[in-house]
């Protein structure tokens, strides 16, 4: 390998190293302080001012607005945040995020940082394998090395990008278009999905004069609409009011971008020949600091506005419900008894697709038209969808409730509240089993493995018998697939006791792993139990309560 090979893979090297850094932070903070933070952000939202204010605080003590952003999504899918205040929060965030440029212009460049960051990464990097992971000085150890590893990584950059310049003729850049720049920003942003790390090269760049400030301010504009890519990404598959968010933070970043744009000549001259700032790497900061301050004054007034727009894109369910959201309790109360009715069938039908999904078995449990848009989410997704689903059913259950006087109606409720009720402590229990099911499903100890497979088998057959249930109108017939199901649980979870005590059986396992096999088993036997319990519930008359 020639040198020249070797600087550009030194450089490349120093941007994996980096995004490895910023991913080791991301992951440190977001445990150490998640729902501290969480919480800040949600008393924030009072208004739109504190929003903004309250965001850029948190994502720059976070150093990450992917962290932020991500919160802002989560708490708009679950409705704590209104869109309004969820687009000042992403403003602030995308405020906060020039913290990373500022630290890394002022200490990266003009300090030999490295020679205290060294034994930083080497003290915090070997200390955390002295430490339980989820324990906090493991947490903090990861967040300190990931700080310092930073600078190293920077240190890749730096040297890599200097030894490339010394033998590169600059001068054929000069030609190029200044919109090339911001092209060569988006592409490079949307490819390693971090605007920090497009920061980070283009300061090398600048620092090394592989290219003028005009250049790099052109670069740092197509950063900032290549960024967005990652909430699109995160709102895929996700529901209306995710989307928006995305939508909205593409919109005021490209909006601020090409106003900027075409402005770009006048400001590059206003920051060097005007207010004279003659170091290049801090003017290029103070410059993407401006853009995102220009965004926030350019849209503030107008976020009404804006969220009325977007609430107007991607219409369709905003809530989780098919069914009792397009019903009134008033006047027909029979209606309204019948959505409910409905409404169980189809999480029962969901928390059954998620159950048979987190065993990776390919059968399709819902036959309603959301199918597709509920198996494109993840497992945690699904889980999310449906605990929300409950919450819109339950806070109906608690509206009808009100409204009605006859006695068998009442009972009628009453079972459809201990039937999606019971369904929801199903999926809780298939939940907390995921880890169980993933580490059984690719453990080397066929003992485990067999076990694994006995659960899925019967998870199958469960599934058969549910199937008969839900596709025939005969009650009693209903009633008498349900008594079989009960059987084949009790016996399969007995059964599963009794080969895991065999003898042979009982030498291929310690103590604590029979110990997570038996809670596994017990969890996941209470999972079917709760759906049947469920699917029995939702087939009782009117004069029959639970």
């Amino acid at each position: 390998m020639n040198t020249d090979q070797f600087d550009i893979w030194k450089m490349l090297v120093g941007v994996a190293f980096f995004l490895l850094a910023m991913d080791f932070m991301e992951s440190a903070l977001g445990l150490l302080a998640g729902r501290k933070f969480k919480l800040f952000l949600k008393k924030q939202t009072d208004n739109k001012f504190k929003a903004i204010g309250g965001s850029a605080i948190v994502t720059g003590i976070l150093q990450s607005s992917s962290i932020v952003n991500l919160m802002v999504l989560s708490m708009v899918g679950v409705g704590v945040v209104k869109l309004e205040n969820a687009l000042a929060l992403v403003l602030g965030s995308n405020l906060g995020t020039t913290l990373d440029s500022w630290f890394v212009a002022v200490f990266g460049f003009n300090y030999d940082i490295e020679t205290l960051v060294l034994p930083v990464a080497a003290i915090t990097g070997i200390g955390m394998f002295f430490f339980k992971k989820d324990s906090l000085w493991f947490l903090w150890f990861k967040f300190l090395f990931s700080i310092a590893f930073i600078f190293i990584a920077l240190g890749f950059i730096k040297s890599g990008m200097e030894a490339v310049v010394l033998k590169t003729d600059l001068s054929s850049f000069a030609h190029y278009p200044i919109i090339v720049f911001l092209i060569l920003g988006f592409v490079l942003t949307a490819i390693i999905q971090s605007s920090s790390a497009t920061v980070v090269i283009t300061l090398s760049a600048l620092h090394t004069n592989a290219i003028t400030l005009y250049m790099a301010t052109a670069i740092v504009l197509g950063s900032e609409i290549g960024t967005t890519l990652k909430l699109f990404l995160a709102s895929i598959g996700a529901d209306s009011p995710k989307k928006r968010v995305a939508l909205g933070n593409f919109l005021f970043n490209f909006i601020t971008v090409m106003i900027v744009f075409l402005l770009l000549k006048p400001i590059n001259n206003l920051i060097e020949n005007i207010v004279h700032i003659k170091d290049h790497l801090i003017a290029l900061v103070l410059f993407q600091t401006l853009l995102n301050m220009i965004s926030i004054l350019i849209f503030v007034p107008f976020l009404p506005l804006v969220s009325r727009f977007l609430k107007s894109r991607y219409i369709g369910n905003e809530e989780s419900s098919t069914f009792i959201s397009k019903v009134s309790i008033k006047p027909d109360i029979a209606i309204a008894i019948n959505a409910l009715e409905k409404e169980t069938k189809q999480l029962l039908q969901y928390i059954l697709q998620y159950s048979l999904d987190s065993f990776d078995i390919k059968e399709t449990a819902i036959v309603e038209d959301k199918i597709e848009s509920f198996r494109k989410k993840t497992l945690l997704e699904k889980y999310d969808f449906i605990k929300q689903l409950h919450g819109e059913m339950h806070l109906f259950y608690l509206n009808l409730q009100i409204e009605i006087s006859d006695k068998a109606d009442a009972v009628l409720i009453e079972n459809l509240l201990v039937s999606f009720s019971n369904a929801l402590y199903s999926a809780k229990n298939i939940r907390d089993s995921q880890n169980d099911i993933l580490s059984l499903k690719n453990s080397s100890n066929d003992l485990k493995y067999q076990f694994y497979q006995n659960e899925r088998n019967n998870l199958i057959a469960f599934y058969r018998l549910t199937e008969k249930i839900f596709e025939n109108s005969d009650r009693q017939f209903s009633l008498e697939m349900i008594d079989i199901a009960k059987k084949n649980i009790s016996d399969n979870y007995t059964a599963n006791i009794q080969f895991l005590y065999k003898q042979n059986n009982l030498k291929m396992i310690n103590d604590l792993e029979i110990t997570t096999l038996i809670n596994f088993n017990r969890e996941f036997h209470t999972a079917l139990e709760s759906l049947l319990f469920a699917i029995k519930s939702l087939y009782k008359t009117d004069n029959e309560l639970v």
